[in-house]
């Protein structure tokens, strides 16, 4: 996700002004109905009918006039009554859709997303692995991009790989006897991940997830906020997520 860079829309104590809470990957029918993919576990409480949501980075204002989950697959179907038709509707594809970043309490040991990039990674022994650039999800993973000497490593966030993540020490282990290795170089143009979705003619742009939370036990799992919600990696009696 990405802090909002609309005027009068600043960010305040350090936290971003918006949170992302979908992408738009589709259409349907003629009344401007969108299939969005969720990045929220919380799409409940997020994505209810007549809650305020903006278009990346600006200023436009929609607001939800019907919403439900997709009934045969992934993600939700969003009408807002600001777009009237199709037409209309097509303008929002592959865009981001922000929130207000809301002023709600956290329960401890969870965090969003972009509070975690950036964190020095090391492995069990010491060696230095470099630091997080970037969180994806990958079938309902929550994976950490690393950056460092060896090139880019995808890293899943369940606790066999991540034995420790401290953000207030500004670092995360890693046990590297579970990881494959064999990191491409970073500047390998031909390597696709699940998170590029864009079309490439799209700059990239920081992205800052409605999201938090941590590796767990049992399915890997995207450190992002939500219904599902995780708990740490240290934490022994942590539940494996919903599935």
């Amino acid at each position: 996700m990405h802090q909002s860079s609309t005027p009068g829309l600043a960010a305040s104590g350090g936290q971003p002004a918006r949170l992302v809470v979908a992408l738009v990957r589709g259409l349907r029918g003629l009344r401007g109905h969108v299939r969005v993919e969720l990045l929220t576990d919380r799409p409940d409480e997020r994505l209810t009918v007549g809650a305020t949501l903006y278009v990346e980075g600006t200023g436009q204002v929609l607001t939800i006039g019907e919403a439900a989950p997709v009934a045969d697959g992934p993600g939700w179907w969003l009408r807002f009554r600001e777009i009237p038709d199709r037409e209309a509707a097509d303008a929002l594809r592959d865009r981001y859709l922000e929130i207000d970043t809301p002023d709600e309490e956290r329960e401890p040991g969870r965090w969003f997303w972009h509070e975690l990039e950036g964190l020095a990674v090391r492995s069990t022994a010491g060696d230095d692995l470099g630091r997080v650039v970037d969180i994806y999800r990958a079938g309902g993973a929550e994976v950490f991009v690393v950056r460092g000497a060896r090139g880019e490593l995808d890293v899943p966030g369940v606790r066999p790989i991540v034995t420790e993540l401290a953000p207030d020490r500004g670092e995360m282990i890693v046990d590297l006897d579970l990881l494959d290795l064999d990191a491409r170089p970073v500047d390998d143009e031909d390597y696709v991940r699940p998170r590029d979705r864009r079309p490439k003619k799209q700059p990239k742009k920081q992205r800052r997830p409605d999201a938090l939370g941590t590796p767990t036990a049992g399915n890997p799992e995207r450190v992002s906020e939500a219904s599902r919600e995780r708990k740490t990696a240290a934490d022994p009696d942590a539940p494996a997520p919903d599935a």
